[in-house]
C-alpha cells in the first residue's frame, strides 16, 4: 500500500511539475509592464526581443525598449 500510494505521489508531482512554465514581466523604458508565457528571447538578427504574451500569441518589442526582464 505505502508502495503504491509513493509511486502515485511520484507519478503526480512529475506532471505538475512538467506542466508548470515560468511566467516573466518585461519592463520597457516606457514604464510599461508586459507579462510573457516563458522566457523572452533576444534574435540577435533583427534586434528584437520574441516572446509570447499572456495568452500564448507571439510577439516581439525591440531590445532597445527593453529596460529588464523579470522572472516572476
Amino acid at each position: 500500500m505505502k508502495h503504491a500510494m509513493l509511486i502515485a505521489f511520484a507519478l503526480f508531482a512529475a506532471i505538475t511539475l512538467t506542466a508548470c512554465s515560468s511566467e516573466y514581466i518585461i519592463s520597457t523604458t516606457s514604464g510599461q509592464m508586459i507579462p510573457t508565457d516563458g522566457k523572452p528571447k533576444l534574435n540577435n538578427e533583427t534586434g528584437m526581443v520574441e516572446y509570447k504574451d499572456a495568452e500564448g500569441r507571439k510577439a516581439t518589442i525591440l531590445q532597445s525598449d527593453v529596460k529588464s526582464v523579470i522572472e516572476r
